[in-house]
């Protein structure tokens, strides 16, 4: 078969991890700095270390993709190119990327700097793999949802290398989607500093009753993804990159789980399917370096399943395999890899000696002292060999070395070690200075387009999720602009609702779904017509893939690109501009006096609703009872009591989390209106029409006309709107 190169890429939350993963034949390794990167908590290496790291990583045949995966604020994206420049001119050989801004900062700052883009921009299909593509992306990191099919579309449609995960901790959240850790604690998955609710236990509740055993409460913790098993599936997919998680992990994971991948894909490049077989007893090698409750080969072949959950608790000890913990260290985490070196020392009598050396396609010369003459016993091959062969811990190691003497000759052992040291140390500076790079020209700064089209009627926008809340808000003069939700209002009621809107005076948007995958688009190539014709005003887009989508139809409406598109910094704002946006929605994890660094003349602000905690392509409801195929409510309750809950959105095949405590900034208006958005967005999931009603009339009475009104909630929450995240 055909001998395709596949990367296996290797996590390092330190140096020592990273010389670790080199050791054991990781042709990449991605690490995190001090600053930007995903796992903040991780031992990430400072300045001085890190281009340690590249340096080790070069010399040994190694790429280095550095995590500036994290949104970042307008404060903090200033210092975004005197923090990375000594990197690039070290060599760094990309950068893997969240923020939009960021991506567009690096492209205009570093223009041939590789930027791969991160799992958490949710690039669910070709859609997105062409926006980022045509941004300027060389990779796509593929949410880890996506089946084989799904990826093999993404590598014949789009001419971009495809990185994808293949053993590690999964996330029960679609990745960029998670607002758990945030806004119950307010540490931001989005910033690197996620607290992992997701793996503690729960009760699920279905009409107010109690579903799951009390031995299986660990309902949104997965096990860990293991994929040896499908290795020839995943390269005949395309998949060019094989992700391993663990930045958190130790040393000795990363050398353990690295090597057995580099077996495996190499094993498969040299026999291809009919030789290809996976021992269990390597199977049993990555339990025993990391066991969270079992093993599962992710979503590759199946949407989801109660057998990628945990549920139960695991062991509070379990004995390590302390054999293998010993190999892995003398034989990858101890070691210094050292590659091998040809070279020729001739030796003449009365020349200077000199010594060539070549390690693969690099080679150098260096001359040393005048060769002497031997007043008694001349030098012998054998001993010069012996003595210019001690490269020590270098990166080197003679794998052949000759020698040529003429003439009785002498040299001091001291002139032999300096003639191997320079050698060496010229060797290692030739091989380096390949990868070096001068900073480019500062740029010039980019034009701001970040303010979108003002609307001026400064009215209520109240997004609907269930058909029977439409009526008692059509009735509400203050609202302008109604959204309703694609899941619960199909293709057959579209013209009506927009003509019920448009009778009262009201603008009708669509609102697209939180994930956009084949059951999407299936699902709106069905309504294309009806989506054409029906009246709407406009379309509240969630992804960029339904950006693309929409465009590739033909389909020109107004589009409103919501929060969870992020728009964390002014270079973000105007690539959603860029990207077909008329209007954008505020994020929700900035506080007040970063919105108002940020600009929020033109946007939309989310001032009411139940904010989405999580998204996942994980369903409660069919890890309980089974899939019924319809949407349903369930509570998940905390270990404090709160009940968050859950709705199962099956046109499109996903789950949404909701916050337990509904966000309200009723008692902001003052605030809200010197931050001067456009409108304010009331949104309603599970509350029933008189609740709707109540609510959208006191933000009216607050909002238009300065009244005092309470809302008929027993709790609520500002959100981030004072505090802000970490």
């Amino acid at each position: 078969m055909e001998n395709k190169r596949v990367e296996v890429l290797a996590p390092a939350g330190s140096y020592e991890s990273l010389v670790a993963a080199v050791n054991a034949g990781a042709d990449a390794v991605y690490i995190g700095g001090s600053r930007f990167g995903a796992r903040a908590y991780a031992d990430n290496p400072d300045e001085d270390l890190l281009i340690k790291a590249l340096d080790y990583a070069h010399l040994h045949g190694s790429s280095v993709y550095m995590t500036v995966n994290t949104l970042v604020r307008d404060d903090e994206l200033m210092d975004l190119e005197e923090y990375l420049a000594p990197y690039y001119e070290r060599g760094l050989d990309a950068v893997i990327v969240q923020d939009f801004g960021v991506f567009h900062y690096i492209k205009r700052h570093f223009p041939d700097l590789p930027i791969h883009a991160s799992t958490q921009m949710t690039i669910t299909g070709v859609y997105g793999a062409k926006v980022l593509k045509d941004m300027g992306a060389s990779r796509i990191v593929t949410a880890r949802e996506l089946s084989l099919e799904e990826i093999s579309e993404i590598h014949k449609q789009v001419d971009v290398e495809i990185e994808s995960f293949v053993h590690g901790a999964l996330c029960y959240c679609y990745s960029g989607q998670c607002l758990f850790s945030s806004l119950i604690g307010g540490r931001s998955g989005n910033r690197g500093r996620c607290a992992q609710p997701c793996r503690l236990p729960y009760d699920v509740l279905k009409n107010g009753k109690k579903v799951n055993k009390d031995n299986e409460r660990y309902v949104l913790s997965l096990k860990d993804l293991s994929t040896l098993d499908l290795i020839p599936e995943m390269i005949e997919a395309g998949i060019f990159s094989m992700k391993i998680e663990g930045r958190m992990k130790s040393p000795r994971y990363t050398a353990g789980v690295v090597s057995i991948y580099r077996k495996y894909v190499d094993l498969y490049l040299e026999k291809g399917r009919a030789g290809y077989r996976v021992n269990q007893e390597d199977k049993k090698t990555l339990l025993d370096l990391f066991d969270r409750g079992g093993q599962t080969d992710g979503y590759y072949e199946q949407h989801n399943g109660r057998n990628m959950v945990v549920l139960k608790e695991k062991p509070a000890f379990r004995e390590g395999n302390q054999q293998l913990f010993d190999y892995l260290d003398q034989t990858y985490v101890n070691r210094q890899k050292q590659e091998p070196v040809k070279g020729v020392l001739t030796l003449t009598e009365g020349q200077p000696s000199v010594l060539e050396l070549r390690c693969g396609s690099c080679g150098v010369k260096v001359t040393g002292q005048m060769v002497q003459t031997a007043l008694k016993q001349p030098l012998t091959e054998e001993k010069i060999l012996k003595q210019m062969k001690k490269t020590g811990n270098t990166p080197f190691v003679f794998e052949e070395l000759r020698v040529e003497l003429n003439g009785s000759i002498f040299m001091p052992v001291q002139e032999l070690n300096e003639l191997r040291r320079s050698g060496l140390e010229l060797l290692e500076k030739e091989i380096l200075g390949r990868f070096h790079r001068n900073v480019p020209d500062h740029p010039e700064q980019a034009e701001d387009k970040t303010q979108s089209l003002p609307n001026p009627d400064k009215k209520l926008h109240v997004l609907l999720e269930k058909k029977e809340t439409l009526e008692p808000v059509l009735k509400i003069e203050e609202v302008s602009e109604i959204l309703i939700d694609s899941a619960e209002w199909n293709g057959g009621v579209w013209s009506q609702a927009v003509s019920e809107c448009h009778k009262w005076g009201k603008k009708c948007f669509l609102a697209m779904p939180y994930i956009f995958r084949k059951e999407a688009e299936r699902y709106f190539l069905k309504w294309k017509e009806e989506l054409v014709v029906s009246g709407f005003d406009g379309i509240l887009v969630r992804t960029v893939e339904e950006v693309e989508f929409l465009k590739e139809q033909g389909i020109v409406l107004p589009l409103i690109f919501d929060y969870n598109l992020y728009a964390y910094n002014r270079e973000a704002k105007a690539e959603m501009f860029k990207l077909g946006a008329d209007r954008l929605t505020l994020p929700v994890e900035l506080n007040s006096r970063e919105l108002e660094r940020l600009g929020c003349g033109g946007e939309e602000m989310i001032a009411y609703g139940a904010i989405p905690m999580m998204v996942s392509a994980q369903c409660i409801r069919k890890t309980m009872e089974g899939c019924s195929g319809k949407t349903e409510l369930l509570y998940l309750k905390d270990r404090m009591g709160k009940e968050m809950p859950v709705k199962n959105i099956c046109p499109f095949c996903y789950n949404v989390f909701y916050n337990s405590a509904p966000l309200s900034l009723l008692g902001d208006r003052e605030l809200i209106k010197r931050l001067n958005p456009s409108g304010i967005r009331l949104q309603f999931s599970t509350e029933s029409p008189g609740e709707v009603k109540e609510i959208a009339a006191a933000f009216a009475d607050v909002w238009m006309y300065g009244k005092s009104a309470e809302l008929p909630v027993k709790e609520y929450t500002r959100g981030h709107f004072k505090r802000g995240v970490e």
